[in-house]
C-alpha cells in the first residue's frame, strides 16, 4: 500500500468517526434514541403542549421490578400524568417502548419488554387515551441506557418509555 493510500484510509476513517454522535444514548440530554421525544418533535420545556414538556415535566418513562410487568404506585402516578397530557394534546400519538435489563435470554427479554409496554398501553387506554393513538414495541435488552453488571444499572434498564410522535401511529 502506498503512503497516499494509507493517508486516504486514515482520513476516511477519521471522517466516519466524526459522524457519530457520542451522546446518542445519554438520557440526560434528550438527544439519544431513548429520549422520549426522539421523533424530531420540537418545543420548549416551558410550553405545556410540547414534547419536551411531556418528557421533562410529565415524565416519559416508568420503571419495573425484576421480571415484572405490573405497574407500581409511582408508575401509575406518572402514567396518570401522561394520560392527562395525551388527552389534552390530541395531535400527538405515542409509541410505548418496552425494555429489560441484560439478565436473561434475548427472547425472554423481548417478551418481557412487550408485557411491560402492553401494561402501560392498557393503563393509558383505561384512563381514556384512544387505543388507535398508541402503539407498542419491545426492545428487550437491546437498548440499555446503562451498561454495567450491577443492580443500579439493571434498575434503570427495566422500563417502558412513552415516545411521542405527531399524527397516526400506523
Amino acid at each position: 500500500m502506498t503512503y497516499l493510500s494509507k493517508t486516504f484510509l486514515l482520513f476516511a476513517g477519521l471522517a466516519l468517526a466524526a459522524c457519530t454522535n457520542p451522546d446518542r444514548f445519554d438520557d440526560a440530554t434528550g438527544a439519544g434514541l431513548d429520549s422520549g421525544a426522539a421523533s424530531g418533535l420540537t418545543g420548549a420545556a416551558s410550553d405545556p403542549a410540547s414534547a419536551a414538556y411531556f418528557q421533562q415535566a410529565v415524565g416519559d418513562r416508568v420503571l419495573f421490578a425484576v421480571d415484572q410487568s405490573n405497574l407500581g404506585t409511582q408508575a401509575q402516578t406518572t402514567l396518570d400524568g401522561q394520560a392527562e397530557w395525551l388527552m389534552t394534546n390530541r395531535d400527538f400519538t405515542a409509541i410505548i417502548e418496552g425494555h429489560a435489563d441484560e439478565q436473561g435470554t434475548r427472547e425472554y427479554n423481548l417478551a418481557l419488554g412487550a408485557r411491560r409496554a402492553n401494561s402501560v398501553q392498557e393503563y393509558l387506554i383505561s384512563r381514556g387515551v384512544a387505543a388507535d393513538r398508541l402503539r407498542v414495541v419491545s426492545y428487550g435488552k437491546e437498548r440499555p441506557i446503562e451498561i454495567c453488571s450491577n443492580e443500579a444499572c439493571y434498575a434503570k434498564n427495566r422500563r417502558a418509555v412513552t415516545v411521542l410522535a405527531a399524527g397516526p401511529t400506523s
